[in-house]
């Protein structure tokens, strides 16, 4: 990966550390960011926690990524990894794997909720899901999307939405789509104290505008465009910038003139870092579903979950499940007392 260290102007440094508030900053002695919303304790008669409820997850043994330290992995061409999460199970399972970013991404319309697209999706889902995934993360860095309709209206109305993700949704950034023409917005949002993740090339809430879901940059005005579009949502103060559905040549070139981290997704591997909506890359999707070309299966889970819920219902109906150690023990004796009370209550008074 051809990626170029770079050192930030003494203004957008400033920006970063605006961006980072001290309610971000995790105490030396524990190794889970404060910011985020610790799971309650077990009540006094409770033995130990239920297996469905957030204590039964296993803690964290890295520290919390922040601003500081995605900064730092920028500069030493260390790559960014991130990927989306519409849920609790979906984050802890990303956050365990040590994703360094965790995307509450709006593609969650259709991978969660069943949409056609994005453009149907309210503030009011974005916020239920932020803060589910949100109580799944314990390390990474959760970016939460604005939707459609949330914030293109004026940059009051963007930054009511993106306060609410962070307040309500918990989450410690937001992504919002659109290049020179966002730029005011995204400098309202930062200069409130809550980092902006820009995201240019193929934008999917524009896909109506666009004529689809088309790759962005592939003629010398259309490239000059995505170069523009990035420079001015750096110089907006963004932290950094999703290049969606860009000739790799193009995002590596973008990447090289950029003082902040470029986040791939059918970019190429020129960028900073990537991104991937996690139910494409695991593979939990029918067979024959269409995949956009820059996705790589990396796993089945469509395949392992339909095993298991096949010999489940085959188990089931056979009645091998539950076997003699899924079940709870009761003394014989008990048993035989159990049974005689049954009797003696069901017989006829005299």
């Amino acid at each position: 990966m051809a990626l170029r260290p770079s050192v930030t102007t003494p203004a957008h440094a400033a920006r970063w550390t605006r961006c980072f508030p001290l309610a971000y900053i995790p105490s030396p002695t524990t190794s889970t960011s404060p910011c985020r919303p610790q799971p309650s304790l077990p009540s006094p008669r409770q033995s130990r926690p239920s297996s469905h409820g957030p204590m039964s997850t296993l803690p964290s043994t890295r520290k919390p990524v922040t601003l500081p330290s995605l900064l730092s992995q920028y500069r030493k061409s260390d790559p960014i990894t991130m990927l989306t999460a519409h849920d609790f199970p979906s984050a802890h399972v990303a956050d365990a794997a040590g994703m360094d970013m965790v995307l509450v991404g709006d593609s969650l319309a259709m991978v969660a909720l069943g949409m056609f697209d994005t453009v149907s999706l309210t503030l009011d889902d974005m916020v239920l899901h932020c803060r589910s995934v949100s109580r799944g993360v314990r390390a990474a860095f959760v970016v939460g999307d604005l939707p459609m309709g949330s914030y293109e209206v004026s940059s009051e109305q963007a930054l009511r939405a993106a306060i609410r993700l962070v307040k309500e949704g918990r989450v410690q950034a937001v992504k919002l789509e659109g290049g020179a023409e966002m730029a005011p917005t995204i400098r309202r949002i930062v200069d409130a104290g809550i980092p902006v993740l820009a995201h240019v090339g193929l934008t999917p809430q524009r896909q109506n505008a666009l004529g689809g879901f088309r790759v962005q940059g592939k003629t010398v005005a259309g490239a000059m465009k995505v170069l523009r579009d990035a420079r001015a949502v750096q110089d907006a103060g963004a932290f950094g910038v999703v290049l969606e559905a860009v000739p790799a040549e193009v995002a590596g070139l973008v990447t090289k003139k950029l003082n902040i981290p470029t986040i791939g997704i059918g970019a190429g591997n020129g960028c900073s870092g990537q991104v991937l909506v996690q139910v494409d890359m695991s593979g939990y999707f029918p067979p024959g579903r269409f995949l956009p070309k820059f996705v790589k299966k990396f796993g089945d889970v469509w395949g392992e979950s339909m095993r298991a819920i096949e010999q489940y219902r085959d188990e089931v109906k056979s009645r091998a499940y539950p076997a003699k150690e899924h079940t709870y023990p009761m003394s014989a004796e008990e048993v035989r007392a159990f049974e005689q009370a049954v009797k003696d209550e069901e017989s006829p008074l005299p």
